[in-house]
Parts: structure tokens; C-alpha cells; sequence
């Protein structure tokens, strides 16, 4: 039973690059995300960054392919650009790197935008409190004023 079992213990290079593996195999890492699980387990800083500086090498470890799974998974959750940069800011990405992604990732913010507002509220605000409710919920998902106040006022987002 998972509860029972000691943990290992991360002493060795070999368990660190194990241990990192298994994580990585559950879903993608980010290099500093990655080297904070190990450290809360007890690996030595020098045995993970050799360990990860392997990983990355051989293409198990890839910041790109963490941008781009984190970015997919979040926007199809209903998640705008500006909580997503924030949200991966403070996972230790690069601010750059971050840019590059969102820009590179295809996806359609303001349709994205209206699909979250439909399922949440549906209808245009009845009035300042509504308006005011429905744009607090939407620019805390991370989608920008401009978009949030271009769809509340009916204007449409093409325009």
C-alpha cells in the first residue's frame, strides 16, 4: 500500500534521475518545478542538476513541451492569457519563454472569452451590479478589460 512504503531515498544519481522520470511520466515538469519536488525529497542540488541537465539532453525534460501542455491544459479550463503569464511566472519560467508560448499556442483568446461567459452567466447584465459581477469573474480568469468591457457592452469582439 502506497501509505505503508518508506520513501526512497534520493542519495544516489540514479535515484534522482528515477525519481524525476516517474514524475515526468505522470505529466510535463517545468525544470524549476521539477528540482522543488526533489529537493522536498530530500535529493542534493547537485545530483538533481546533473540528473535534469541529463533529462533535458535527451529530450525527457523539455521547458517547451511544459509551456505548451500547461498552456492547452489551462485555456481549455477557461483560463485567459493574463492569468496563464501569471500563473506560469510564478512557476520560475522565463518571461520570454512565457511570451513566446502564448503567442505561438493558436489559441482563440476571445472566443475562448465568450464561451467561458456563456456558460457562466448566458445573458447580457441586466445591469451596473451584473455588469460589474460578470466583469470581476471574467478579468480574475484572466482575460484582458478591453475583451471583458468589448463583450459586456455587446459591441462584439470583432469589432
Amino acid at each position: 500500500m502506497r501509505g505503508l512504503r518508506e520513501p526512497a531515498v534520493l542519495d544516489t544519481l540514479v535515484s534522482v534521475r528515477r525519481t524525476a522520470m516517474d514524475l515526468l511520466a505522470r505529466r510535463e515538469h517545468g525544470r524549476v518545478e521539477l528540482t522543488r519536488k526533489l529537493r522536498q525529497r530530500g535529493a542534493e542540488l547537485e545530483l538533481i542538476e546533473t540528473a535534469l541537465d541529463r533529462l533535458a539532453e535527451e529530450g525527457l525534460l523539455s521547458e517547451a513541451r511544459y509551456l505548451e501542455s500547461f498552456i492547452s491544459y489551462r485555456a481549455r479550463s477557461g483560463y485567459g492569457p493574463l492569468r496563464i503569464r501569471e500563473d506560469l511566472s510564478q512557476r520560475g519560467l522565463a518571461r520570454a519563454d512565457i511570451e513566446r508560448a502564448l503567442s505561438q499556442c493558436g489559441f482563440d483568446w476571445r472566443a475562448q472569452l465568450h464561451e467561458v461567459w456563456q456558460r457562466k452567466f448566458g445573458q447580457m447584465p441586466a445591469d451596473a451590479r451584473q455588469r460589474a459581477q460578470q466583469g470581476r469573474y471574467l478579468t480574475y480568469r484572466g482575460y484582458s478589460m478591453e475583451m471583458v468591457s468589448r463583450l459586456l457592452s455587446g459591441r462584439g469582439l470583432d469589432d
